[in-house]
């Protein structure tokens, strides 16, 4: 625990979709829902039990770092600096042509040395990590800088060969976050996108698939757009027609100076204005084959707001007998707050996923998921899919997603809201029925 202005404050989970939500299982006998934790539903990892270690550009120790982001409170932090001042991270890649100039101030614990003989590093990284804790498997998430997005060439790129190729010839088109996704699938390790920019070229897709290791991606999730999944999902679904989306943020830590370059601003600007689509090509009677709302996204550094982002957003619709309706909302996001449950829910589930196999009736063998693991796109801002596959950016769809692959794990029928039970004479005057007996009973006893 910790004193702030409001009181004594307790560690907790919260923001976290595996930890701190529950899920319906059905109703009791009177008909009332009953809500279980959706970490009770399956054996899940305990997020306790997992061991964090990492590499960076920068080679500050944890404890200094926490003080130079100042997100947590500061009775907090005095608490956390024992524990954090003697964690440092390993050294990183620096491809100073995929991040921001900016960066290179900032850019003093880096690895030397070939884009191969980096990567072998790496591995070695994940290999030792993996000894020296025990532990049964290790996960990789892309926290750091986005990065432009990286040209898909033949030859360089495009497929598992070449991208191995590229890597051992020194190719520029290979990015620091790519390099990392190689290292980490061919360690049989999961690897998950945290950053907007295309880390999973087709090669890496390619060689993932070649080697059965989950891939999942791209971006964060956590605060605007999350909000726009929401409002958007809400504004078609009521047969209402958005027609101008304008999304305006600023934000003061690094990541806002970092997307503050004009090319790591378009990888960002791309991953935000996709999330509508899905939901708009799910209407044809609002609209046509190739309409869309306009749409404008704007991120602008202001060092002294920090870590506390704010955004704002404007849909304009149009509504009954050609009226407008305007929704304007303001939102102070809390960025590494609420980033961090995120990082939970993405390393816990994708260790679940791991765990789970499929046999289709009449079959004999058990099937894992694809290595495209699309479950995780809750969390995540520009899902990435199999070929073939929908895109789907629906929040409550995509939650929907993994509580019903719970349930169907647990041999329960798939969640819906008919509740027929509560819409007919019958049913009700049984439920009541019911009910009355049940509360006898226990006054009896």
């Amino acid at each position: 625990t910790w004193e702030t202005k409001e009181g004594t404050q307790k560690a907790n989970y919260w923001g976290s979709l595996l930890m701190a939500s529950t899920v319906k299982l059905g109703h009791d006998n009177q008909g009332n829902s009953v809500y279980t934790p959706m970490s009770n539903m399956l054996p899940l990892l305990n997020p306790n039990d997992i061991v964090w270690g990492g590499w960076d550009i920068n080679g500050t120790n944890l404890g200094d770092a926490m003080k130079r982001s100042k997100v947590l409170d500061y009775e907090l932090q005095t608490k956390l600096y024992p524990y954090m001042k003697d964690i440092t991270p390993l050294p990183s890649i620096y491809f100073p042509d995929f991040i921001a100039a900016n960066q290179g101030e900032r850019a003093d614990n880096i690895l030397t040395g070939t884009k191969q003989e980096q990567m072998e590093q790496i591995r070695k990284d994940i290999k030792d990590f993996k000894a020296k804790n025990g532990l049964d498997q290790v996960i990789l998430l892309w926290t750091a800088n986005t990065e432009r997005f990286s040209a898909v060439e033949e030859g360089v790129n495009d497929t598992a060969e070449n991208i191995l190729s590229s890597i051992e010839m020194g190719e520029a088109e290979v990015s620091a976050s790519t390099v990392f996704a190689v290292a980490s699938i061919l360690e049989g390790c999961t690897f998950i996108n945290g950053s907007p920019q295309n880390t999973f070229v087709p090669g890496v897709i390619e060689l993932a698939r070649q080697k059965k290791v989950f891939i999942a991606g791209d971006d964060f999730k956590s605060g605007q757009t999350k909000m726009k999944s929401v409002m958007v999902d809400f504004l078609v679904s009521a047969g209402i027609k958005p027609v101008s989306i304008v999304s305006y943020n600023h934000l003061g830590n690094n990541d806002g100076k970092n997307l503050s370059a004009p090319s790591q601003f378009r990888s960002k600007e791309i991953s935000k204005s996709n999330v509508v689509d899905d939901m708009v090509a799910s209407n044809r009677i609002l609209f046509e084959e190739d309409e869309h709302p306009d749409h404008v996204v704007v991120i602008k550094y202001v060092p002294y707001v920090g870590d506390s982002k704010r955004a704002m957003d404007e849909y304009t619709s149009e509504i009954f007998m050609g009226g407008k309706n305007t929704i304007v909302m303001h939102n102070t996001c809390e960025d590494s707050l609420l980033a961090t449950p995120l990082i939970y829910d993405l390393v816990i589930l994708g260790e679940l996923c791991a765990r789970v196999q499929v046999k289709r009736e009449g079959e004999t063998e058990w099937e894992s998921f694809h290595p495209v693991l699309s479950l995780l796109s809750y969390m995540l801002k520009a899902p990435l899919v199999p070929n073939g596959a929908p895109v789907v950016n629906a929040l409550f769809t995509q939650r929907c997603a993994v509580v019903n692959l719970m349930r169907a794990c647990l041999g329960l029928a798939p969640d819906n809201h008919m509740t027929l039970e509560h819409r007919f004479e019958s049913t009700l005057a049984k439920l009541s029925s019911e009910s009355e007996h049940a509360n006898k009973k226990m006054r009896l006893s």
